[in-house]
Parts: structure tokens; sequence; C-alpha cells
């Protein structure tokens, strides 16, 4: 049994590096159902419940470090690449869908919540509301929202099987629909936006050894500025030191991302690397009490998309938005910008940068949409 810390980090990082390894070799196909960052919770919540490492002060300790400071650090290397200026260019048509998906999902986990509280715990909105920034953001989002909120590992386990089930169902969907885009376009009354056309944003070069480390020296060193600022700012019982210490991280990332800074190689493959090492090290602390309630939550995940669906098809019929808008605005918020580009591919090669930039719009806004959501929910669960 592992005591110490350095033995118990070292196992963080090689099950933090295992799948994702065997992906790029194999490209296993279960890799398209269960992404190799679920499966390296799934990995690790395993051995802590075997007992590998011993939860004892001293690991408990460096859990608690590692998750305040790596969290800040990863939100400010995820947002160097987000352009404000170009998601804008983009215009008010692609900008309205987000907009009446991000609405349509609001209305779906508050609605969603309502039916199902009664076979929730008092507790029980803490999954929908991680889950409700992962579904317009990424994990990322979900494990801020976790912190800022202080939801339990346990329930951070519904909120990743959830999220990582439902998903899978909803791109399957999203892929086989694309047939009835003619069908689905005259019933909206809208024009295809197979032909838009926006620019690529140029590769910035390969990432070399010295921008990994001023990388991760500059996002440590914003970490623990945000973290310290945050400490002197008004708290209340849903905005705590961690909210400010993520909001600011997260607003210094876009401020980066606008400076020649941006052009700089590494950050997207570092905050990589943080993230799931990030949940790696929040898998480590977790059991599974509790677990029966997963069936409950899978219910909900599916209720979710199931009205977003129906709301995101009015809005559709509303404002004369096309199926292929509408399927890459649905997945760059459940799905994120790792899938949505290859949806957008089968939909129009053209599409593809719009991905990339709801995708990332999404990112900039997921942290603070939870947040919002969880503050509804927090109110809808008292008594």
């Amino acid at each position: 049994m592992i005591q110490t810390v350095w033995p118990y980090l070292a196992v963080m990082l090689l099950a933090a590096g295992l799948f994702p390894a065997i992906e790029r070799r194999f490209g296993w196909r279960i890799f398209n159902v269960l992404p190799p960052i679920v499966l390296t919770y799934l990995l690790v919540t395993a051995l802590a419940v075997t007992g590998l490492w011993q939860n004892n002060a001293e690991i408990q300790g460096a859990q608690s470090t590692l998750v305040t400071r790596l969290v800040p650090a990863l939100l400010f290397l995820l947002m160097i690449n987000c352009d404000l200026r170009a998601i804008f260019k983009l215009g008010p048509r692609v900008l309205g869908v987000f907009a009446c998906t991000s609405i349509s999902l609001f209305v779906a986990f508050i609605a969603t919540y309502l039916m199902f509280r009664r076979w929730l715990p008092g507790d029980g909105w803490h999954p929908l509301a991680a889950l409700s920034g992962s579904w317009v953001g990424g994990t990322a989002n979900m494990i801020a929202v976790k912190q800022a909120i202080g939801m339990s590992d346990t329930h951070l386990a519904m909120s990743l099987l959830t999220d990582a089930l439902c998903y899978s169902m909803w791109v399957v969907v999203l892929f086989s629909v694309a047939k009835m885009a003619p069908a689905f376009n005259r019933w909206t009354r809208a024009t295809s936006s197979g032909d838009l056309d926006v620019a690529e944003t140029p590769s910035t070069g390969p990432t070399t050894p010295d921008s990994v480390l001023l990388w991760l020296g500059m996002a440590l060193l914003v970490a623990a500025g945000s973290s310290r600022l945050g400490e002197q700012l008004p708290t209340s019982s849903m905005v705590s030191g961690a909210t400010w210490a993520i909001l600011l991280a997260t607003a210094a990332g876009l401020v980066a991302a606008h400076t020649p800074l941006a052009r700089f190689p590494g950050a997207s493959k570092i905050s990589s690397t943080l993230l799931i090492s990030v949940v790696a090290v929040l898998a480590s602390q977790s059991n599974f009490e509790g677990i029966a309630s997963a069936p409950v939550y899978l219910m909900c995940g599916v209720c979710i998309i199931a009205i977003h669906a129906v709301l995101l098809a009015i809005f559709a019929r509303l404002f004369r938005f096309d199926l292929y808008l509408c399927g890459i605005s649905s997945l760059a918020h459940i799905g994120g910008v790792a899938a949505t580009p290859v949806l957008a591919a089968t939909y129009s090669r053209s599409l593809v940068p719009v991905g990339i930039l709801l995708a990332l719009l999404g990112y900039i806004l997921g942290t603070g949409y939870g947040l919002l959501v969880a503050s509804v929910l927090s109110r809808l669960a008292q008594p």
C-alpha cells in the first residue's frame, strides 16, 4: 500500500498517460464510446477502491493542493486560444443559434431537476450543476464548477458517467440526422450553412521543451495570483474564494488570448495534459458510496437532451436555423472542441472552423453557466 506522496504522484501520472497513449497507438473503437479521460477516471477510481494508497493526511493534503492550484492554471491555458474577435465575426446567425442552444439546455436542466428531485438526495442537484458546466464547455468546466460549489467526489463520478454515456448517444444521433437536412431546412424555411466561409486560425508551430516550461510557469503563477486575490474578495454561500480564483484565472487567459502571447506554441497540449492529470487526482479521492443513484442521473441526462432537442428545433423554426448549424452548436456545447470539428466536417468542411470557434466559446462561458445553473438549482432545492 502506498503511504507517501511521491509514489502516489507517480501512479497518477502513469494512469493519466496510459489511455491517451493507447488511443494514439491503436485507435481502438472503445474510445469512440468512452474517451481516454473517462477510462482514466474509472481506472483510478478502481485503484482507490482497492486500497492501492492510504488515505492519510499527507496524501489528502497533496490531493487538495494539486486540485486547488491546477484547476485555475488549467483554465488559464484553455483560454489562450480563445479569440473573441474571431467568434463575433461569425455574425448574428451563428451566435444566435449558440445562444438558443444555451437557453434550451438551461431550461432542460431546470425542468429535469423539477421532474426528478423527489428521487434525488438533498444535494442531488450538485451533479446536474457540474454537468451543465460540461455541457456548455467541457470537462474542465465541470471540474471548475465542482470545486466552486464544493461537490463531493462521489457526485463527480455521477456527472462523468452521465456525461460520457449520454454524450455518446447524442453524437450517434447527430451523425445520423445529416441526411435529414433538406427536409429539416424546408420545415424551418432555412438555407443551408454548408457554404459559410470562415478563415481557420493558422498553426502556431510545434511545442518545444522551452515552451512547455514557460507555459507551466505562467499558468502556475496565474493560479497562485488568482487564489491569493480571490481570498481578498467578498464571498457568499455560492461564491467562495475558490470561485473567484477560477473566474480570475479564466479572465487572465482571455486577456492573454488577445496579445502576441497567444501565438506562442504549446498551451493547448499542456492544457490537455493538465486536464487528464486533474481528473486522475480527483478520481483518486473517490469511492462507490451512493453509486446506486447512477441510474437516476442517467435518466436525467437522457431527459435533458430530449428537452434540449425539442426546444432547439422550435428555435430553429422561429429563427430559420438550418440543421447543420443546430447540430454543430449542440455538439459544441455537449461534446466540446474535440468532437465538434469531426461532426462539422461530416456536414460540410467549410463549417469546421465554425465548430471549433463555437466550442471555444462554450469553454469561455461554461464555468459561469454552470454556476448560474447551480444558483438556480440550489434555490429550488430549498424546502
